[in-house]
């Protein structure tokens, strides 16, 4: 079992940055495949962005690629997302999932979930 808290969302104008946290607990939580999702009012949750466990190899979506970073610290099992010229259509819930295996986008390869922290970006 793994537990994700997010931390870190709040209100920023475009342009702006603002970093992400997610804290997870659990044994061998650091092992996990950890991943990025967000959800717009109305819309579907979509990938963002996920990391890999040991060799740290990311992966984007093409609406963020270049402007977002993941990273993670294992030591904490803390996995970041730092969001960098950000968007009026950046603003959403982001949510932090993990899971194990490989890296894939879908969300419903993910088996654990955060409660969400809320992105607003103002033009």
């Amino acid at each position: 079992q793994v537990q994700l808290v997010e931390s870190g969302g709040g209100l920023v104008q475009a342009g702006g940055s603002l970093r992400l946290s997610c804290a997870a607990s659990g044994r061998t939580s650091s092992t996990y495949v950890m991943g990025w999702f967000r959800q717009a009012p109305g819309k579907e949750r979509e990938f963002v962005g996920a990391i890999t466990s040991s060799a740290g190899n990311t992966y984007y979506a093409d609406s963020v690629k270049g402007r977002f970073t993941i990273s993670r610290d294992n030591a904490k099992n803390t996995m970041y997302l730092q969001m960098n010229s950000l968007k009026p259509e950046d603003t959403a819930v982001y949510s932090c999932a993990a899971k194990r295996g490989v890296l894939t986008t879908s969300r419903y390869n993910y088996d654990y979930w955060g409660q969400g922290t809320q992105v607003t970006v103002s033009s």
